[in-house]
């Protein structure tokens, strides 16, 4: 029964939200051939899957469209369990339709819950779920929606008795490891820890997607580059070097070819005779803004909860932020009247070598976003008991998601040290990230030197070069701080070269000095 064709074995499955996400899972279970039952409470998304279907050449399952919830749970019935997929909106969205559902859901029923879904809500409906024995999976699913459709990365956590069932399933659903064949899932650990790395997988993207969007400004604002040249630039760097294989890099190349045609997209977007898509589109990231995404916030609050500093990660996501409410930027640029990003000065020779100074600099930022993010799952996992192996997790990322990357490289050897996989709360021990960390350096440096004297922005890279800084400095500034907190508080100091102190454990001093009497 263990070895039984996963399609043999679930024959159908519900699909409960079919939006962009949730209608290209639909289309790949139909492709393996399971009959996929759908549902979502918008009826046009169900109408657009039905009409889609309809010219889908590859479609193998039937796809049933379901209006009616009662209806579309009782289409699932006649198995030895029904089987869900949840592609809804985190939060109410998702508790309002496991309301509906539960009273018709039976023991060993499984839902695969994968939205971007907060890993307490996840562990919270868990303990709800397994009240009446039906299990509840958190499956972070990465890749966006062109990933669902063809093969995504996934990170399930739950009972491991119900992912054993499943995990057939996820293995012919999930995209393969393009050098090894292996599929990009694996059991992440029990309770929310899948939504949880799924979680902290957003927030390294964000880390790379600015940096890589603080490089495209750089070349175009200060080195005067067109789109075009840009994109042959980021198509190098995907081909060779610490860069290649980026997923980020590639669709970057992709969007800086991309001109305007009569035709458009054929959905009323990028028509025109001349210029480029990219013009079209407004320096404005709204997902931070308006609920839709949560997943970068929830990383920041959790390094900040669990002492893990990810300064690359929060620079990237307070730009985002500022990015969003372009209103008052442009009440503030009257006011403040900052420079915007000037030409930087040089001779067309020296080009090469400072655009070879920036791909450090981004591949530097992209291994700090790395570090930063394993550190924090690291933590987490002491902290919950969850035993994250941190080399399936590097291992899961090789295809179908967005922070695919040759940048991950110098971490590979997690994968080989068994003192490494489970916990590793800092990866800069790591020889290999640390070699390449240290020889990015001046490249970095160099960058943000020049890059401030020319007011680029650059917040990512420039977090990413003090991050290097203050992580491996010695004498840092707040021995004055610490100086300041017990003069006003009373809040007591170590003392350097004293045993037990310095360095000592992560505790609270013996000394105070009376500064001033009260």
């Amino acid at each position: 029964m263990a070895n039984m064709d996963p399609i043999k074995k679930f024959k159908r499955i519900g699909v409960v939200g079919v939006g962009s996400m949730g209608s290209m899972m639909t289309f790949a279970f139909s492709e393996m051939g399971l009959d996929v039952s759908i549902f979502d409470v918008d009826r046009t998304n169900v109408d657009k899957v039905t009409n889609w279907a309809k010219s889908a050449p590859n479609v193998k399952g039937k796809i049933t469209e379901f209006y009616n919830i009662k209806e579309f749970i009782k289409s699932l019935e006649g198995g030895e369990r029904k089987l869900f997929m949840f592609s809804i909106t985190h939060g109410e969205p998702a508790d309002q339709v496991l309301s509906m559902i539960m009273p018709d859901l039976k023991k060993g029923d499984i839902v695969l819950d994968g939205g971007n879904e907060n890993y307490r809500r996840t562990e919270r409906r868990q303990k709800e779920c397994a009240e009446i024995g039906v299990s509840w999976i958190g499956v972070g699913v990465s890749g966006g929606y062109q990933s669902a459709r063809r093969g995504p990365s996934l990170s399930p956590s739950g009972d491991a008795k119900a992912l054993e069932l499943v995990m057939p399933l996820l293995q012919r659903y999930a995209a393969k490891d393009p050098k090894t064949g292996t599929p990009c899932v694996t059991r992440i650990g029990p309770g929310g820890s899948g939504h949880f790395v799924k979680m902290v997988h957003n927030g390294i993207e964000g880390g790379m997607l600015s940096a890589l969007a603080e490089a495209w400004s750089f070349m175009h604002y200060g080195l005067g580059m067109g789109y075009e040249e840009i994109g042959d630039v980021f198509a190098k760097w995907n081909s060779e070097g610490e860069l290649r294989g980026n997923f980020l890099i590639n669709i970057g190349a992709d969007i800086l070819r991309t001109k305007r045609t009569m035709k458009g997209d054929g959905n009323g977007e990028g028509i025109g005779n001349n210029g480029f898509v990219l013009d079209d589109v407004l320096d404005k990231v709204v997902q931070d803004d308006d609920g839709t995404e949560g997943t970068p916030l929830w990383s920041l609050m959790e390094s900040a909860a669990r002492h893990v500093s990810c300064p690359t990660l929060a620079a990237a996501h307070y730009m985002r932020i500022a990015s969003g409410n372009r209103q008052e930027r442009v009440q503030v640029s009257k006011k403040l009247q900052m420079p915007s990003p000037r030409p930087i000065i040089n001779s067309q020779s020296s080009n090469e070598a400072i655009i070879e100074k920036l791909r450090l600099a981004v591949y530097s930022s992209f291994l700090s976003s790395f570090c930063q993010g394993l550190e924090l799952i690291s933590r987490a996992s002491d902290d919950e008991s969850w035993n994250i192996d941190l080399g399936k997790c590097l291992q899961i990322w090789r295809a179908g998601c967005i922070i695919k990357s040759g940048a991950r490289a110098a971490l590979s050897n997690l994968t080989t040290l068994p003192i490494c996989k489970t916990s590793m709360s800092n990866m800069k021990f790591i020889d290999a990230v640390s070699t390449e960390l240290h020889n990015s350096f001046g490249a970095l440096k160099d960058i943000v030197i020049e890059g401030t004297k020319s007011d680029q922005y650059m917040p990512a890279i420039s977090a990413t070069l003090d991050y290097l800084k203050y992580e491996s400095g010695l004498v840092l500034p707040t021995k004055f701080m610490e100086a300041q907190m017990d003069y006003f508080g009373a809040h007591c100091y170590n003392k350097p070269g004293v045993a037990g102190e310095d360095p000592g454990p992560v505790m609270k001093g013996p000394h105070h000095y009376e500064w001033k009497v009260a």
